[in-house]
């Protein structure tokens, strides 16, 4: 009679990694499928709100303002309308749908399942970021209905976006980690997010402020964001460049661990 097969080590390790890439891409293949099928609701509400800030501030308001920095205000403010709907539609997907799989109790069948709390993080963090880049382009193509981008640097809009995006789905997934109700999980962007955001040199250029309220400004690091993207398309920037990059590759490998402390720790899941 034969003996059974035993798998060795080396033949499982393959197995097991499969088994893991299998399970990070379910997670990103239903957060795609969440966004696609309630479209009405992930991304056209960006493009409407676009549409609405172009009209109010780039047309009626910007023609008194005039130029900024040597741009018309519409093609000035264009990066920052993009980067602003990629920052809250990240943030947003990743704290309603972890905090979603919470409140629905499906979160158990991750939590038994051969995937490691990394790959969770991970899977939950490319769901947001794929809603922030598919929001953003869709805001994208709005912006060019109202103003000419140019692209300065391409490689930089993209690194600025993936980033940005990355960092605030990171973000989203620990308010959705400590959540407890629907009124935390607005709570951080109702009176942290917004003001931080509209306060992020969107609108304007920091060079417009008093001294203490440009110091004050450089310790928000959605400025920081906002013109290391809007540096890629106009080539200027009232931050340091490289300073911007450093602090979101930082904040996204801090964020990125505490997200994974919580889930080790078993926080807001176990209790």
């Amino acid at each position: 009679m034969p003996e059974p097969a035993v798998m060795t080590p080396a033949a499982a390790a393959p197995s097991l990694n499969a088994a893991r890439w299998t399970g990070f891409l379910t997670i990103i293949i239903r957060e795609y499928s969440r966004i696609v099928r309630i479209w009405g609701q992930t991304l056209v509400p960006s493009a409407v709100t676009a549409i609405l800030y172009f009209v109010i501030f780039g047309s009626l308001i910007g023609r008194r303002v005039g130029q900024m920095d040597g741009f018309d205000y519409m093609q000035y403010i264009a990066p920052g309308l993009i980067m602003m709907s990629v920052i809250t539609n990240s943030y947003g997907n990743s704290v309603s749908s972890f905090f979603g799989a919470k409140f629905g109790k499906h979160v158990e069948e991750l939590l038994v399942s051969p995937l490691p709390n990394w790959i969770i993080v991970g899977g939950y963090a490319a769901g947001g970021l794929l809603r922030g880049l598919m929001v953003g382009a869709v805001v994208t193509l709005v912006s060019l209905v109202f103003a000419r981008l140019p692209v300065h640097h391409l490689g930089l809009i993209i690194a600025a976006v993936l980033l940005t995006s990355l960092i605030f789905s990171l973000g989203g997934f620990i308010n959705a980690v400590f959540a407890k109700n629907f009124d935390q999980v607005n709570w951080i962007p109702a009176f942290i997010l917004t003001p931080l955001t509209y306060f992020g040199g969107v609108f304007y250029s920091v060079s417009m402020l008093p001294p203490w309220a440009r110091a004050l400004s450089h310790v928000n690091p959605i400025l920081h964001m906002v013109n290391a993207f809007r540096y890629g398309f106009l080539g200027i920037s009232d931050v340091s460049v490289l300073g911007a990059f450093g602090l979101m590759v930082a904040l996204a490998i801090v964020l990125f661990l505490v997200a994974l402390n919580l889930m080790n720790r078993g926080v807001g899941i176990r209790d």
